[in-house]
């Protein structure tokens, strides 16, 4: 199932491959089966999920001692806890005595990991305390019963864990990516909800449908007015890889431009929110564009107005690229982190009970001031379709099921990919080094 062939690179820094589109000499293969194959997803759960870093949380979910949140992916299910000496710590959720799972939902307020089954019991840093009937066990020492510890870290606002104890730290596995977005001041962002999705499709076709952009002349036309979804340029690291696109100018899809006016309309269209303007509304007039500046310019400085006065936070720390052009960051194996100045959203895919099956989470961050108090995110389930996420995610929605579908096609065999679709090649070599091609 390996790669047969690679993409063809331009002189980069050290540590870094900048990806060339225009020299990609021909496409790259890859089996369309490792989407479809309930084998492949079998190797996935047991080379992929059960050993690499992932994205659990928010730090918002497990702010106070006590609290619990419950992490599952394919048959494994993670315990991440706010213990009372304030650490956060992971355990695999099962109780030693006979593997009932511990915890089935999220929690606050507790003091103890006691299994509702058999009633033993283990302190919030892992430790047994207490097995009813102790007697008929014999010789059972509290010390040789600890919790499985996972391991457990966080990057700003977000919680990741990885089920191996022994794994390389998070710092190691997300380098460069962290000192990247340091410019981000991430840390000020805390969670407002984490949405799941349930879409019948395979979780690499749900977030390879974040890792490129070469399909938003299909499915989000309404975008080519105010984004260009081609001079963006894409850098691919050893694990992860970055997109950098321009918001508030004209593809350059559209042969004839665009005006300011049609810019405008465009951007008040697809993320009108982020100007104070709400979703349906109408656009109106161009604001004027004074000499020596652009309609970018402009629209940063609208987005700072408008968030000093919703929020209460100053962000004239940030200058127009910083407001107005994305930062998109795809992590190993299934998260896409999208920055922009003023806002942090995270598209996390998840594998599902078979290999068509997987959910879309999205976990929304609000950017406050830096002493602001954490708060309870809203965490829920919606079906497709339920709750509009915006006219963009509701596009993407819309797709994905047809796309898993038409991978299921007898004479597709490969998947033929160009170098504007790295981000998701890079996704394969990966899989080739921890699934074995």
């Amino acid at each position: 199932m390996s790669l047969t062939h690679d993409l063809h690179t331009d002189d980069a820094p050290e540590g870094e491959t900048i990806v060339s589109v225009t020299r990609v000499s021909e496409p790259v293969k890859v089996d369309a089966s490792r989407y479809t194959d309930p084998a492949w997803a079998a190797v996935e759960h047991e080379k992929v999920w059960r050993t690499t870093w992932q994205l659990a949380c928010s730090l918002d979910h497990v702010k106070n001692p006590g609290d619990v949140f419950v992490y599952d992916v394919g048959t494994l299910s993670i315990l991440i806890v706010r213990a009372d000496d304030g650490e956060l710590r992971a355990f695999q959720n099962v109780c030693r005595h006979r593997g009932m799972q511990l915890c089935s939902e999220h929690d606050s307020g507790r003091t103890e990991l006691r299994c509702p089954f058999h009633r033993w019991s283990w302190d919030l840093q892992g430790r047994l305390r207490e097995v009813p009937s102790r007697k008929g066990f014999g010789a059972l020492r509290n010390d040789d019963y600890p919790l499985f510890a996972a391991s457990v870290d966080s990057w700003g606002p977000m919680v990741f864990v990885n089920p191996d104890p022994a794994c390389e730290p998070l710092a190691d596995f997300l380098d460069p990516v962290p000192a990247e977005a340091a410019w981000a001041a991430i840390d000020d962002f805390r969670c407002k909800a984490l949405i799941s999705i349930p879409i019948e499709a395979n979780w690499k076709t749900i977030i390879d449908g974040f890792s490129e952009t070469y399909h938003v002349q299909g499915i989000h036309p309404e975008m080519l007015r105010m984004v260009d979804d081609v001079n963006s340029p894409q850098v691919i690291w050893d694990r992860h890889g970055r997109l950098t696109q321009p918001y508030g100018v004209a593809s350059p899809r559209l042969r004839g431009g665009a005006t300011d006016q049609e810019i405008w309309e465009g951007f008040v269209e697809v993320m009108g929110g982020r100007i104070g303007i709400g979703e349906g509304e109408d656009a109106g007039e161009c604001p004027p564009v004074p000499e020596g500046s652009t309609l970018r310019d402009v629209l940063a400085q609208r987005i700072r107005d408008h968030f000093l006065a919703t929020e209460g936070v100053d962000l004239s720390r940030f200058d127009t690229t910083e407001l107005m052009t994305m930062e998109q960051y795809n992590l190993f194996p299934n998260i896409t982190v999208l920055f922009f100045g003023d806002m942090l959203q995270v598209v996390r895919a998840m594998p599902g009970a078979t290999s068509d099956e997987g959910s879309m989470d999205i976990m929304a961050f609000d950017r406050v001031a830096a002493d602001a108090p954490r708060r309870d995110p809203i965490t829920t389930e919606m079906a497709p379709g339920s709750y509009s996420m915006g006219l963009v995610i509701d596009q993407d929605v819309a797709n994905l099921e047809r796309a898993q579908k038409g991978l299921h096609a007898p004479g597709l065999t490969e998947l033929t990919l160009s170098g504007e679709e790295c981000r998701i090649i890079n996704l394969h070599r990966n899989l080739d080094r921890v699934c074995g091609g």
